[in-house]
């Protein structure tokens, strides 16, 4: 242990003193670096988390790629089939990263009931759907099952299902408009076999998934012909990229979108959480570190006597200013022990209980989402402490400024 250390641990336990002036300037430094990085913590773990969870949930129901002919890029619709004998179907093996691709078709009906009527667009899925995207959003229920004979069971959104007053087990009717207007329109029932709520208003106010062979044969298509095909892969930063290359790979009668296109205004959104991180970070370590700052040069102006006696005793400028160093690095670590551990607290009950509840026509979820992962909180405990004692050497600066003689005489 050097001397420096020794004396600065000395200075610790004389400034803890009532008497200490600086008492109350060092407490107030230490709860500024610990509200600041509580809200540090918080806003980068919710602000992630939301980002996180809107794009699975948009994802969840759209995939991260789609693939369509290209009269339909605009349209929510299925007109013209494609044929399931491609070569990225079912499995995508020219592009890499790739987790699934599914087959899918849609078309427009109207729900009518004894009171109400509500126009849906019908999602037909298959047998290589993958319904676990789906869970987390089952409020009442259970998923449909499609795997073995053409069956009436559906899902239907919680918000259709309460306008139009129905319930699990529920049976309705479903009109499906002819391409001839003249035509009686093809009427299907269906029974709803679960509920689900996703928080997505463009989602949950239109669709309803069921079982693709009815779309199949409503449009006299064969069984080998879908409307579209849904494409998720494993990394989302690389949504862009592997649109690109999926796009590379199809025919030339088909075309491809991403969501991050599809959901331009979505995704536009989600960015700006970047920029309000960014802000908050910059503005509490600044005033983390502007309270440091006065804490340190209170301290300076306290031990100048001390100051002087270091020096006249032979110590240099830089031992003394180490000194100091060492004491701010100890205040700087106490306020970080108590922000990482009521802001890790709050996180850790936010993502047991879900307490601050958001409105899903806003931010499309129900609650606060948290993504906590330490190592961003790693990082952040050294950003600031580094931060901190790089802006502190310049005010420990003033110690090489004092003269023994007149500091010893200071009172």
């Amino acid at each position: 242990m050097n001397l420096e250390y020794f004396i600065a641990k000395r200075l610790i336990t004389a400034r803890d003193h009532k008497s200490s002036i600086s008492a109350p300037i060092i407490k107030i430094a230490i709860a500024a670096i610990a509200i600041g990085m509580i809200m540090m913590i918080v806003s980068i773990a919710t602000g992630i988390g939301l980002q996180q969870k809107i794009r699975q949930k948009v994802a969840a129901f759209n995939g991260h790629i789609s693939i369509t002919n290209y009269d339909e890029n605009q349209s929510q619709l299925s007109i013209t089939p494609i044929s399931t004998h491609q070569d990225f179907y079912p499995i995508f093996k020219n592009v890499s990263g790739i987790k699934h691709i599914q087959a899918v078709a849609t078309k427009a009906g109207i729900i009518r009931t004894e009171t109400a009527f509500e126009g849906i667009i019908f999602k037909g899925v298959g047998k290589d759907y993958q319904w676990e995207n789906l869970k987390e959003y089952l409020v009442a229920g259970n998923l449909p099952n499609l795997n073995n004979q053409l069956n009436e069971e559906v899902l239907l959104s919680e918000f259709l299902a309460n306008r139009l007053n129905l319930k699990v087990g529920d049976r309705f009717n479903t009109f499906f408009m002819k391409e001839d207007t003249n035509q009686r329109p093809n009427l299907r029932v269906f029974k709803i076999t679960g509920i689900f709520n996703s928080g997505f208003q463009e989602f949950d106010a239109s669709y309803i998934i069921g079982d693709i062979r009815h779309l199949q044969r409503i449009n006299k298509w064969s069984p080998d012909q879908v409307g579209a095909f849904e494409v998720f892969v494993d990394d989302f930063n690389t949504i862009q990229e592997k649109g690109q290359e999926v796009y590379e790979q199809t025919g030339s009668l088909l075309d491809t979108q991403t969501i991050v296109d599809k959901y331009y205004y979505i995704f536009e959104w989600l960015k700006l959480f970047d920029f309000n991180i960014i802000v908050i970070l910059i503005i509490m370590i600044a005033v983390a570190t502007i309270n440091m700052v006065v804490a340190l040069l209170v301290l300076i102006l306290e031990r100048t006597q001390m100051i002087g006696i270091l020096k006249a005793l032979g110590a240099n400028n830089w031992s003394v200013r180490k000194i100091f160093l060492y004491n701010a690095f100890y205040l700087i670590a106490k306020g970080l022990f108590w922000g990482n551990s009521i802001g890790i607290g709050l996180l850790l009950i936010q993502q047991k209980f879900g307490i601050i509840k958001l409105n899903p026509e806003n931010y499309y979820v129900n609650q606060a989402p948290v993504y906590l992962d330490f190592g961003y909180i790693l990082l952040l405990n050294l950003g600031t402490i580094l931060i901190c004692l790089l802006i502190l050497l310049i005010p420990s600066y003033i110690i090489t400024k004092i003269s023994p003689i007149k500091a010893i005489r200071f009172d």
